[in-house]
């Protein structure tokens, strides 16, 4: 392949703001995706999911088809600001390359197109294939993962392009994830003169924190971290208000179940007398485990490996991603189909420019072979 060419493809899209409210910048990523793919006489469609995110992209070989051997799926936005990429724009240092979203996962997009230009045309007409880019992954594609699961429920395998791991590994599972706001509303009164009247939302705040705590079953997998407090105006003014966001990661979707349970029955818990608890559900993304199906697509893409002479090796790993989706609608599913990066998140996400070539290999033998 001519790593020049996906460099400068790279280049180009990883210069644009594109965090998921960053509408424009989604927008635009989305539309030289489609360049790209209609200049290899692919059939794209922009979709609309709403005015909240930009639009998702859908490409296959095979406009008629009502069935897919295999959708490829990625997402176009990152979690960075506007502002950014004028920051820290693409750059390339030794064998890396660094920049926003530069391996989460700009390069995943690109090693689909890639490993899909390079299928010989007995392939491509053999097989019916489907990419789908979503524009909202960041924040648990809630405007993309129906549209994603339609097209998935019509596949016979999802291939997510998200990162390989540091270590190159290909991602079998992922924990499933639910946030929750929960907010507490008192009684405001002067901490000097008349703390008696009042009624203290962040010490019902503080009490609840450790009820959280306690829900967790580190055995089990399952964590919560109350990442973000609020609350208050004043030190000398009893708080009427405070508010804390929480993360639910677990293995088992059971243990969501049961802590999704305890959590929402804190609206009729008193952490403190007369202080109104209210709680709110604003994500959640269910545990993706393999199937014995999955296990055989596993089975596959080892094969795969060893024909195009790339090491497969596979890890579990905690954050979620579209394939948690698509795997719990019963459909095998797996991730980390990308080129190694790591950082994510972070000013220091990177990606290792000697894996790209590799892993278009591996992707293209793994297509070819289903």
């Amino acid at each position: 392949m001519d790593l020049k060419q996906y460099l400068q493809e790279l280049k180009s899209v990883v210069n644009i703001d594109c965090g998921t409210a960053t509408v424009a910048g989604v927008e635009e990523v989305s539309r030289i995706f489609q360049q790209w793919y209609l200049s290899e006489n692919w059939h794209c469609d922009s979709v609309d999911l709403g005015n909240k995110v930009g639009p998702g992209l859908f490409a296959t070989n095979k406009p008629d088809a009502t069935q897919y051997d295999v959708l490829l799926v990625g997402h176009m936005d990152t979690v960075f600001p506007p502002g950014t990429v004028s920051e820290r724009p693409f750059s390339i240092e030794g064998d890396r390359a660094y920049g926003p979203g530069v391996s989460d996962m700009k390069s995943g997009l690109l090693s689909i197109l890639w490993a899909l230009r390079g299928l010989d045309k007995a392939d491509l007409d053999r097989l019916a294939i489907a990419v789908a880019m979503n524009p909202d992954e960041e924040t648990g594609s809630a405007h993309s993962h129906e549209w994603i699961g339609g097209i998935a429920k019509r596949s016979r395998c999802v291939l997510v392009c998200e990162a390989a791991r540091a270590d190159g590994s290909l991602v079998k599972a992922r924990k499933g994830m639910a946030r929750y706001r929960l907010t507490f509303k008192g009684v405001a009164a002067h901490a000097g003169n008349d703390p008696e009247k009042g009624r203290s939302a962040v010490k019902a705040l503080a009490h609840a924190v450790l009820a959280i705590s306690d829900l967790a079953d580190m055995t089990k997998g399952t964590t919560l971290n109350t990442g973000v407090i609020s609350g208050g105006v004043g030190a000398n003014i009893v708080a009427d208000r405070a508010e804390m966001i929480v993360d639910l990661r677990f293995n088992d979707n059971d243990e969501y179940l049961r802590v999704n349970e305890a959590v929402q029955s804190f609206r009729h818990r008193q952490f403190e007398p007369d202080v109104l608890t209210i709680v709110e559900q604003q994500a959640q993304t269910p545990a993706m485990s393999p199937s014995a199906e999955t296990e055989k697509l596993m089975k596959l893409v080892e094969k795969a490996g060893q024909a195009v002479d790339v090491e497969v090796r596979w890890q579990a790993v905690g954050g979620g991603s579209d394939a948690n989706h698509t795997a719990a609608l019963g459909v095998p599913s797996l991730d980390g189909f990308g080129p190694v990066g790591a950082g994510f998140h972070s000013p220091s996400e990177y990606l290792e420019l000697n894996s790209i070539e590799p892993r278009v290999r591996l992707l293209r033998e793994v297509i070819r072979s289903l």
